[in-house]
Order: structure tokens, then C-alpha cells, then sequence
């Protein structure tokens, strides 16, 4: 039996484009995923990053909810530390209301930002993410049926008990999943250096919790698909061109052909792209080859896919030709 596979979609926005044609392209990834028998599809919190549109995931995903009848759809992830615990649970508690059985509510502790943004555009304290910990049990009893503040309840959001996820790219994350019983998201996909210490540390210090006997991890990949290795191949370099010149954009650089060249070739842009280190990129034999190993690797009960192609169109094949060498389970 393969291991489940889902999306990770930041809803980008490439050269040229509207936040809302990136919206609109969503809404058609999502429905191909679910004609392709994917698990679930999650989008990321981010702000002040004029090539990713999801910065508000709860409105994303009730608008994706409308448009598809069975994909499972989350937040991969809200990061908690900018929001109060109570505001979240009213916000996936209507949409729990809005799409029963279909919600996750990932969590992450990260900003999402840049420093700048966090305290003068959210009026965030960098500090917030201290308190974590607290702020996700707080979370998990606005979600049950034991209200932490007496006389107070999250309506909707009381008794719909929506799946936690803990979010992390390092040790905390696992630890704090383990102990509180919640199943646990690697983000492998750009942030490789913890992945195996982390999930191995999870496994073996697992606290059972009611809701989840069992640990359970889902590790993040990066994929690009094509029909020939060549063909993945001229596609992962545009990404990775893409990647620097974004990354590198947000500190303000504006960068001309040459110039992106240049930082590609430099240790600064060899390292962003190291980042992406965990990429399955070929034929579909390929990929299927690499992710059969990465399961393996990660301790992984399900894949989290991040699809690294040149242009929509090209995504949409991909998860074609990873849907027909990886079939569901």
C-alpha cells in the first residue's frame, strides 16, 4: 500500500499576475488534486511576500471548500503566535461547520515574516511564539467541549474537536508533539537539516493521546514531475532561479539576468537552493523511486507535496504523471 500523498499550496502568484488569477488557479489545483485521490491540501500563513497570496488561510480555504466536495483541506500552517487562540478557534470552528469531516488546523510558532512586518504591520511581540506551548492547548479546549475561560466558548468552534497538527522545521516542534499527543509535520521541504533527528526523536518519545493512540508524521517533499528527465530537469532550473530571485527580492535587491546569475553561483544562492535538498525530480519512475526512499527516510506515515514545476499547466501534468506511478492507497 503507497503512502498517502497531499499538497502543499502557497497559492503564488507568478510574474504579471493577480492575487486573485493565483486564487483562481487554487481552486483548479485543488479540484484536480481531488480527482486524483489526494489526501488533503494545505496553505501557508505568510505575509508581506508579494509572490505567495495566502496569507489569510481560513478565507482560502472556506473559498477552495465551496469549490471542491471531498478533498481534506487545512493550514499548513497558521502561525499562532500572531493570532489569539480564540479568534482561531472561532474562524476553522465555521469552517468545520461550513465543510464537516474535510478541516485540519496545522500550527506553526514561526511569524511567517519578516521582523519589520511582525511588529510594526501585525503588531505581533517577537516574543508571542515563547508562549506557544499554552497557546495550543488553549487552542485544543476552545475546540473541545472544556472551556478554558469560564462563561466563555468559541461559537462555532466548541465540540468540533478539528485534528491538530504541530508544524516544525526543528527539535521543538517534535517535542511538543510528542508530548502533547498531536501528530507532527516535518517542513523537509526547505528546511532538510532536522528531518530525520527530529522524527526519530518524536517516535521514540511519543505520549499516546485519546484522539491519537499512535504518532503520526507527515513529511514535506518538493517534486517535479515530468514526461522526460530532461524536460524535469529545464523546469527545476527555472524554479530554482525563481526561489533566489524571490528570496533575495524581499531584502529589497532587485536583480537583472546577470546579476541572478550570479547570486545562483554564489554561497548565498547555493544555500537557498541547498535548501530544497529533499526533491524528487525526473519521470514518474523517478519520483516514485525517491519517494518510496524519502518514506523510508523520514519515518513518514504520509507525504506532504510541494510541487516545483515551471508553470501551472506543467503542475497539473505533474500530478498526473505522480498520481499514475504512485496510486492511492
Amino acid at each position: 500500500m503507497n503512502t498517502p500523498l497531499s499538497l502543499l499550496d502557497l497559492c503564488t502568484v507568478y510574474p504579471g499576475e493577480s492575487p486573485a488569477e493565483a486564487m483562481k488557479r487554487s481552486v483548479a489545483l485543488a479540484q484536480k488534486a481531488e480527482s486524483l485521490g489526494f489526501s488533503r491540501i494545505w496553505y501557508a500563513e505568510h505575509h508581506n511576500m508579494s509572490s505567495i497570496s495566502s496569507s489569510a488561510p481560513a478565507v482560502l480555504i472556506s473559498h477552495i471548500g465551496a469549490h471542491t466536495e471531498t478533498i481534506r483541506l487545512g493550514s499548513g500552517g497558521v502561525m499562532l503566535p500572531n493570532h489569539s487562540p480564540y479568534v482561531i478557534a472561532e474562524q476553522f470552528g465555521m469552517l468545520a461547520e461550513l465543510y464537516p469531516g474535510r478541516i485540519d488546523l496545522g500550527l506553526g510558532r514561526a511569524p511567517g515574516t519578516d521582523q519589520h512586518t511582525l511588529g510594526r504591520a501585525l503588531r505581533r511581540n517577537p516574543h508571542a511564539a515563547e508562549n506557544f506551548p499554552n497557546d495550543v492547548v488553549e487552542l485544543q479546549a476552545w475546540l473541545s467541549d472544556t472551556s478554558p475561560i469560564p462563561g466563555v466558548t468559541a461559537h462555532p468552534g466548541t465540540g468540533t474537536n478539528i485534528p491538530l497538527y504541530i508544524l516544525g522545521s526543528s527539535m521543538f516542534g517534535a517535542s511538543l508533539a510528542a508530548k502533547l499527543g498531536l501528530a507532527y509535520s516535518f517542513a523537509s521541504h526547505f528546511a532538510p537539516q532536522h528531518l530525520e533527528q527530529a522524527t526519530t526523536y518524536y517516535r521514540q518519545n511519543y505520549e499516546p493521546s485519546e484522539r491519537h493512540p499512535q504518532p503520526y508524521v507527515i513529511a514535506a517533499v518538493n517534486v517535479t514531475a515530468a514526461d522526460t528527465r530532461q524536460d524535469a530537469q529545464r523546469q527545476t532550473e527555472i524554479v530554482h532561479r525563481s526561489r533566489v530571485r524571490a528570496l533575495i527580492g524581499r531584502r529589497g535587491q532587485l536583480l537583472n539576468d546577470e546579476q541572478l546569475d550570479a547570486v545562483i553561483d554564489s554561497p548565498q544562492g547555493q544555500q537557498i537552493i541547498g535548501m530544497l535538498k529533499y526533491t524528487a525530480r525526473g519521470t514518474g519512475q523517478d519520483v516514485a523511486d525517491y519517494l518510496t526512499w524519502f518514506t523510508e527516510h523520514a519515518k513518514a506515515d504520509e507525504l506532504m507535496i510541494s510541487l516545483h514545476n515551471a508553470t501551472h499547466e506543467e503542475a497539473l501534468r505533474g500530478m498526473e504523471i505522480l498520481r499514475e506511478n504512485w496510486p492511492a492507497h
